[in-house]
């Protein structure tokens, strides 16, 4: 088969001006809980890019873990390629890809850590075998082969046996919106696209934009 020759109609929804919200966070819920009931498959899943001193993109998949006005949160290893790049530069772009709802979401703004008190929470809500796993992995740094992981486990795991604290090196980051975008796939490739743009009186200009 030839890729170039794959094509898919987008015919499940529209967004328009009217219908969606003035409030792109009350937007973005709307879309996420219609995933969530479709049991699209990992709704919470979301791309990160951030970009390195070098000037160059890099992206990865992280799970949002709460949202609210504030932003939207993820936790990781501070010490990653990710949390490098962000503490370089604050700056990031998320993206949703919801295939089965021929939707995507994508936000950008600053980011910034959560307070000590809100990772320390989530930390201790973790599974004890993720709890350890952010003890045994040095995330983003090159090891022999997996029995490093699996030996740091079980030396992390003697040490702190069912109460693991959390790490200092690994906590969560809360991208600040500064842009939101909405896109439904439509019928002959002419998308609805809604962009959010902060304004400085706190509220959102909503415009649509060419597909």
């Amino acid at each position: 088969m030839n890729i170039a020759d794959l094509r898919k109609s987008y015919e499940k929804a529209e967004l328009s001006e009217t219908e969606s919200h003035a409030d792109p966070l009350k937007q973005f819920d709307l879309w996420l809980q219609q995933a969530i009931e479709a049991k699209v498959p990992e709704p919470n899943a979301m791309t990160l890019a951030t970009v390195g001193s070098d000037l160059r993109p890099s992206t990865r998949v992280v799970l949002i873990k709460g949202y609210d006005e504030r932003g939207l949160v993820w936790y990781t290893n501070y010490e990653s390629r990710k949390g490098r790049e962000l503490a370089g530069n604050p700056f990031a772009a998320l993206q949703f890809h919801w295939v089965e709802l021929e939707r995507v979401v994508r936000i950008e703004g600053v980011v910034e850590k959560v307070s000590d008190a809100d990772s320390d929470a989530y930390f201790h809500s973790r599974p004890l075998d993720s709890r350890i796993g952010a003890w045994a992995s040095p995330q983003s740094e090159v090891i022999d082969g997996r029995g490093v992981l699996v030996a740091n486990a079980a030396r992390f795991g003697a040490k702190f046996l069912l109460n693991p604290p959390r790490p200092p090196h690994w906590g969560g980051y809360r991208l600040k919106p500064e842009q939101w975008q909405f896109w439904q796939g439509r019928k002959s490739r002419l998308h609805d696209r809604l962009r959010y743009t902060l304004q400085g009186d706190g509220g959102w200009r909503r415009e649509r934009l060419a597909p």
